[in-house]
């Protein structure tokens, strides 16, 4: 008979694992479905592609906000308050969303929908690192961020039999379905020690006004960089960038998506085990930091491909993005009890918030550089930054998290 802490921490895993599920699948619908979607609101060409990237920036902002309200009430009043309000909301905007006529409708439920998305996350992987022995929690972790990104898999393939709407309503009812198995999930035993203690909780405004904390944070932040301007510019937009290379065949940005969550799968499963293994989690950081800048160099020099040969590429830079699982849990692992949920779910969401000025830094140069080149500077500065930051984090592998930040 297993006993009643392991029963608790199984339930935690399941429901933290398949609340990143539903939120992936969500996180990622529009990427799938925006250019039938817009089509479907009557706007084609270049009129469609910049109301695409206006809809994919509204998403990010809502995230970007929702990520600084619900790291805050993370820290505040509780992990799985968070973790069941975040996903009630994005449901409900998620099924509204499928009732869309205009791009007003559609922009302001995406918004709404960001900032539900922003919660589930960091929430459940802070649940999960503090219930686990600190030898054990990137397991943990790595099977939340492995069974949650295969959510994009699954929207990938439901898109290929359902249209926009439906899609939507399907994200909307899966999310509400596993607010059911909130019983038996209980709130982390280092929250609610620190909750009576009387200690000061999720103070976000002392990330920027102390300068140890501020540094901490903006190297979680740029570390994450790279995954997000993978997935906002060549992955999302891979349609367009399958036309400039001259790809033969029809590339889908629904099925590039797809691919790429594939890989991200195996990346998360991957660089966990890693992780492990090397009892590190700066050295996994490095290696699929280098693996991704290597395959997007690639991507970007390829002319005249197969579409499946693009298809492929899409997969393999997944895996290359594959070490958001670590990304995440260092960013966990950085800082106390009372700043942790703060931290774990604002840090993920300003990375895909960062989404925002790198696409809007990649139409600006577009006009004078092109698709290919414009993506590529781009590309070299996330990178830059990112490699720059991981060389000054601290090492969390082992590290004990039961203590707390000063102020």
């Amino acid at each position: 008979m297993p006993s009643k802490k392991t029963t608790i921490l199984s339930a935690a895993l399941v429901v933290a694992s398949l609340g990143y599920f539903v939120d992936i699948y969500d996180l990622v619908l529009f990427s799938i479905v925006r250019v039938p979607s817009i089509a479907d609101l009557g706007y084609v060409g270049k009129e469609a592609l910049n109301h695409g990237m206006f809809l994919l920036n509204m998403q990010m902002a809502g995230m970007l906000v929702g990520g600084i309200i619900w790291g805050i009430l993370g820290d505040k009043r509780g992990r799985l308050s968070v973790l069941f309000g975040s996903i009630f909301l994005y449901s409900i905007a998620n099924i509204l969303n499928g009732f869309a006529t205009t791009i007003t409708d559609y922009a302001l439920w995406r918004f709404v929908a960001g900032i539900g998305l922003a919660g589930e996350l960091g929430a459940g992987i802070t649940l999960v690192a503090e219930s686990l022995p600190k030898e054990k929690r990137g397991y943990g972790t790595m099977i939340v961020a492995t069974v949650g990104v295969s959510g994009a898999v699954f929207a990938g393939l439901i898109a290929e039999y359902f249209n926009w709407r439906t899609n939507f309503f399907i994200g909307g009812a899966l999310g509400l379905m596993l607010l059911v198995l909130r019983i038996g999930v209980f709130e982390s035993t280092m929250f609610t020690q620190t909750k009576q203690k009387g200690v000061k909780r999720g103070n976000f405004l002392s990330l920027f006004t102390k300068k140890t904390l501020f540094k901490k944070y903006l190297k979680c932040i740029l570390i994450g960089i790279p995954l997000w301007y993978v997935v906002g510019i060549p992955i999302t937009f891979s349609p367009e960038f399958a036309a400039a290379l001259h790809v033969q065949g029809t590339v889908l940005a629904g099925r590039a998506v797809m691919y790429c969550y594939l890989g991200l799968v195996f990346g998360d499963l991957f660089s966990g085990l890693i992780s492990q293994v090397w009892r590190s989690r700066k050295k996994v950081v490095f290696l699929f930091l280098t693996m991704t800048t290597v395959l997007t160099a690639v991507l970007f020099n390829q002319n005249g491909i197969t579409n499946f040969e693009y298809y492929l590429l899409c997969f393999f830079l997944g895996i290359g993005i594959g070490y958001w699982a670590i990304f995440v849990t260092v960013a966990a692992e950085q800082f106390g009890t009372n700043m942790r949920a703060t931290v774990a779910t604002s840090v993920p969401n300003f990375v895909r918030g960062a989404v925002v000025p790198t696409t809007l830094l990649f139409r600006y140069l577009e006009p004078q550089w092109g698709l290919i080149q414009s993506a590529s500077i781009v590309g070299a500065i996330c990178f830059t930054l990112a490699y720059i930051s991981a060389y000054f984090l601290e090492e969390t592998f082992d590290k004990d998290l039961n203590y707390l930040e000063a102020g």
